[in-house]
């Protein structure tokens, strides 16, 4: 078969081409100035992270083990990297060159390019539907927060589901590849919960495809193609298989995992998974984006009736700039939200537009995601329904924010849309157009013409302000859902017109599909430019958010090991202190169980008695037991170096308590440490550990680094040694004198040994046998990967050439 480029290289050539330079355009501060984008949760992960990076650097080797945050954790979830790992290189050689983390939003679009492609849709239309699908609100607002892995776990589903699909239109070997490769970089980014949402797409897809397909192809067939695409499966899995081998160990012992207090269960606590979800009517933001007043401080319009309001009532000038460019329009069901969930007017009426036009497969196979991502994204309002699958599906109550499912409706929509426009084209009907035309444009009008009909636009934050600026802003939410409303008929009806003049045979496809690719970008990048503009770049927001205060240069004098706890930063909200310093404190979704249990039955109340105190005169330190067998040295109450304050009572890095309090369970453990003094007395669980002794002498710690610690130990009576170091009993081995030791756990999470009279050497060396024995088969299967996907490519050719003959 002989190439024809006009035909057979140029549109795709095209479609790439367009691709980058949208990104090109849109990002222009990050590739032309060298700034970068300003996100919260990647400066937390910069602190949470440096103690790995710098010790990567240096030595070269892994640091698996950090100090940085929550008095020590295992790095899995942190950054881990693996010796000859070829996914970087893949992804740049994918995404051409492009930084991360925009480099996903260009993969999103090819990918989706991809699967539209599979499907037959013209590469005119299936370029439009890329674009809509990397531009929706979902991404452009995780990319601000700092959500990357979220943002690449997304932007991957279309090839997978491409995989999967190729495999059922008889091209096996290349649809398993497909899978495999898109599965393989899903696992790498590690966000299980967008994995999660990805297996239910394939689910659904399967289980519909089968429906329609097991009498003409025949159960022999369907389980061929079923075992091509297992196989696909398991070589992604073996590609990241150190990764998902150490996720799966630290799991049972994380905050997503089995309850460790007697009282409590397992998983995450169901009000805090359905913390953030999505309200019914909240849907409505993917046809109108103000629908809801936008994010919960958006910039108001000049002339707002708030500014109005304000200027009437005598307010400062200055108040009023800040008011309006920060307003509380959002009136919707969460307690925050950066921006809407959109993804362009014009795809949510050609998905409707598929009722009547799609193919019923396709149309039941996207219907149903559209439908079951929106039933889960409302999680906590449809309670009943999202509340049994919380408790019945497996793995499900490792996740929160559900409202992420929104991100598979926003996959969904675009698929559905561009199939549903191919197939009118080839009909050539008029009557599908007409009634989704007529029902998704009568709905934007009815809203912009008589909104104030049905909803008060009344918010929670509205009781903190008083009734005249309440009740402008319930005026200007009302302007904003109008205008809204208005600008998105406008859209629709635009992308009515181009089918019915396509319809009609006035245009080309050429000129329908490019005219739906400026509008659509244009809707989007409008819609996306109130969020992240020119403003959310910064040369470096690093060196200003880590710049060293007063406070943290008068304790880096101090070089000896210690942990630090900033009263200011909180013990879960930040791990800026953890940039520099070994904190009590920190910033991770999945912290060790039994630190999350200390955090709330013991260290919040401490710090809360010790700060009543101490406003009063009173440094209590002797009575912040818990905090002291923390090693914590340093109390950071500002940034000023007199606001540092040092703890003359903390344990230090080991000791030897004189007495043993022996405990028969977690609950009265974790009850005991808070009455105990932590410096003679030591809990042990008798029930898991027997009777420990107590000893007396010395100890010092000698050297430490993230994956050793050494001690130097003296006993003048064999007993208990109680090490400041977090308890994790995967992975961690002791030696004294080089003869291993069994670790005990005492205190509730702390390390202990029992110690032979005389003088000793301690080491404790985490080694994880879960990364160090999959290392090289990852590798393996990494380029099998490769191997099969040039393989699949060779034989499609081949056999797309002997078909055309």
């Amino acid at each position: 078969m002989k190439l024809n480029f006009q035909k057979d290289l140029l549109p795709h050539l095209l479609g790439v081409a367009i691709f980058y330079l949208l990104i090109v355009f849109y990002f222009s501060p990050l590739i032309f100035d060298g700034k970068v984008i300003f996100q919260g949760d990647i400066l937390q992960w910069e602190g949470s992270a440096k103690e790995v990076l710098d010790y990567r650097e240096k030595t070269g080797e892994q640091a698996l083990w950090t100090n940085s945050m929550f008095g020590g954790m295992p790095a899995y979830f942190i950054s881990l990297e693996f010796p000859g790992d070829i996914t970087n290189a893949l992804v740049k050689v994918l995404t051409l060159g492009l930084p991360h983390p925009i480099n996903g939003l260009f993969f999103g679009m090819l990918a989706m390019y991809i699967l539209l492609l599979s499907f037959r849709v013209r590469p005119i239309f299936a370029i439009a539907g890329a674009i809509a699908f990397a531009f929706n609100t979902f991404n452009l607002l995780s990319l601000e927060a700092g959500h990357n892995a979220k943002i690449w776990a997304v932007c991957l589903i279309p090839l997978i589901l491409a995989g999967i699909h190729l495999a059922f239109e008889r091209k096996r070997i290349l649809g398993a590849a497909l899978l495999a490769l898109g599965l393989l970089l899903q696992l790498k980014f590690n966000h299980l919960q967008i994995t999660y949402y990805t297996l239910i797409v394939s689910v659904i897809y399967v289980l519909v495809r089968l429906i329609f397909h097991w009498k003409k192809d025949g159960i022999a067939d369907l389980g061929k193609i079923l075992a091509f695409l297992t196989l696909g499966a398991l070589l992604a899995v073996g590609g990241n298989i150190g990764r998902l081998a150490t996720a799966l160990e630290y799991s049972p012992y994380s905050t997503r995992g089995q309850a460790t207090l007697e009282t409590e269960s397992s998983g995450l606590d169901r009000e805090y998974a359905f913390s953030w979800s999505n309200g019914k009517l909240e849907t409505l933001t993917l046809l109108i984006p103000d629908f809801y007043g936008g994010g919960s401080q958006t910039p108001l319009p000049d002339n707002s009736a708030s500014e109005k309001a304000l200027r009437a009532n005598g307010i400062d000038a200055a108040q009023i700039n800040g008011f309006v460019k920060k307003a509380p329009t959002y009136w919707g069901d969460q307690a925050f939200t950066g921006g809407p969930i959109y993804g362009g007017a014009i795809l949510v009426f050609l998905a409707i537009l598929g009722i009547w036009a799609a193919p019923k497969e396709s149309l039941y196979t996207f219907g149903a995601i559209i439908i079951f991502s929106l039933l889960l994204s409302w999680g906590k309002n449809l309670a009943w329904f999202n509340y049994a699958l919380f408790d019945i599906l497996p793995g499900y109550n490792k996740f929160r924010a559900v409202s992420m499912a929104l991100g598979v409706t926003l996959f969904a929509i675009p698929v559905l849309g561009m199939i549903s426009l191919d197939r009118l084209i080839q009909k050539g009907e008029l009557k599908p157009l007409y009634l989704a035309g007529g029902i998704v444009a009568g709905l934007t009008f009815i809203l912009a013409v008589a909104s104030g009909a049905f909803f008060r636009f009344e918010a929670p934050v509205d009781t903190n302000l008083p009734e005249w600026l309440a009740s402008a802003m319930r005026t200007d939410r009302k302007a904003m859902l109008s205008a809204s409303a208005w600008k998105s008929f406008g859209f629709i009806i635009a992308g009515v017109a181009l089918v019915f003049l396509k319809l009609k045979g006035k245009i080309s496809d050429l000129v329908l599909g490019g005219g739906l690719i400026v509008l659509i970008a244009v809707d989007l990048i409008s819609v996306n430019r109130q969020y992240l503009n020119s403003e959310s770049f910064q040369a470096n927001p690093s060196r200003q958010y880590f710049a060293e205060t007063p406070a943290e240069k008068e304790i880096a004098q101090d070089s000896d090991y210690f942990r630090v706890l900033s009263l200011t930063e909180g013990l879960t909200q930040g791990a800026r202190t953890s940039y520099r310093f070994y904190s009590l404190g920190g910033y991770h979704g999945a912290k060790l169980r039994r630190y999350q249990d200390l955090i709330d039955y013991q260290l919040q109340s401490e710090i809360q008695d010790f700060v009543s105190k101490a406003q009063e005169g009173n440094f209590d330190w002797e009575g912040i037991s818990v905090i002291n067998m923390l090693n914590t040295k340093y109390l950071i109450a500002g940034q000023d170096a007199n606001s540092v304050f040092e703890n003359p009572a903390a344990n230090g890095a080991a000791w030897i308590p004189s007495e043993i309090v022996p405990v028969q369970s977690n609950e009265e453990e974790i009850t005991e440490i808070g009455e105990i003094d932590t410096q003679t007395q030591a809990t042990v669980n008798t029930e898991e550990f027997g009777d420990i002794a107590a000893g007396s002498g010395s100890v010092t710690l000698a050297s430490q680094s993230p994956n050793e610690l050494r001690y130097s130990v003296a006993m003048e009576k064999a007993g208990l040694v109680v090490f400041s170091e977090i308890h994790y009993p995967k992975g961690w081995k002791a030696t004294i004198d080089g003869a291993e030791q069994d670790i005990l756990r005492v205190n509730y999470l702390l390390r202990g040994l029992e110690v032979p009279t005389g003088s000793h050497e301690v080491v404790f060396t985490f080694e994880p046998s879960n990364y160090y024995a999959t290392k090289t088969p990852m590798i393996i299967f990494q380029y099998l990967i490769l191997a099969s996907l040039l393989a699949g490519i060779f034989i499609t050719y081949k056999q797309e050439n002997e078909s055309s003959q």
